[in-house]
């Protein structure tokens, strides 16, 4: 009775270890997919016809009117609105200034678009470390209950719940870990795309401002 006093103490410790174990798991889980939903809609949001707009943009320049490109900018909304938006504000400036005013604001739309993806990456990378964690618990419990249960009288059955949760909780990890480093590349490739089209739209207006006169 004695032996057995500890190893109940034991048992509940480990198994309410087990349950925190699972639901931070669980949260780990239910914040990632928040995360990636809202990059998703955010990403959505900051689309456009890209070129469509440029037609648009390319035609107001070459008839000189930029308040009239920069309300396209306005109307259009848009990460790589935004940018040209900066851009043609610095019309009747040097090529090297409307340059540095479109290369600022790609920096702060970048941000924007990048905001809360590395907590993808995070939840990735802990995910399977917190299973493993609860991996370590199970089999310290199983070594528990050999040595107070001694080898004449061990419980196969404790020792193999014992097993079982600690394999529970790596898997349940690695479940959460996958899909969260799958969202994480496919946020990063996204906006990556973003990156190699803001770089193509701004080079071109930059020389449509300068051809047309309008860089100085």
């Amino acid at each position: 009775m004695n032996e057995m006093t500890p190893f109940l103490g034991d048992l509940f410790f480990y198994g309410s270890g087990w349950n925190m174990i699972l639901l931070i798991i669980i949260g780990c889980s239910i914040i990632s997919f928040a995360v990636f939903i809202e990059r998703l809609l955010q990403l959505h949001r900051s689309e456009i016809d890209t070129n469509q707009f440029i037609i648009d943009i390319r035609k107001t320049i070459k008839a000189g009117n930029i308040i009239e490109a920069i309300q396209i900018c306005e109307n259009t909304g848009g990460t790589i609105a935004q940018i040209i938006k900066a851009g043609l504000i610095k019309h009747n400036r040097s090529k090297e200034q409307i340059e540095s005013a479109m290369e600022v604001s790609g920096l702060v739309e970048i941000a924007r678009l990048e905001k809360n993806a590395k907590i993808l990456s995070i939840i990735a990378h802990i995910a399977p470390l917190i299973g493993l964690l609860g991996t370590v618990l199970g089999f310290i419990q199983a070594f528990a209950e050999m040595r107070l249960s001694g080898l004449v009288d061990i419980s196969a059955t404790r020792i193999g719940e014992a097993m079982e949760f600690a394999l529970v909780t790596t898997a349940a990890g690695l479940v959460v870990a996958i899909p969260s480093i799958l969202a994480y590349n496919y946020i990063v490739s996204r906006v990556e795309s973003f990156v190699l089209e803001i770089q193509t739209a701004s080079a071109e207006i930059v020389d449509l401002l300068i051809d047309h006169g309008e860089g100085y």
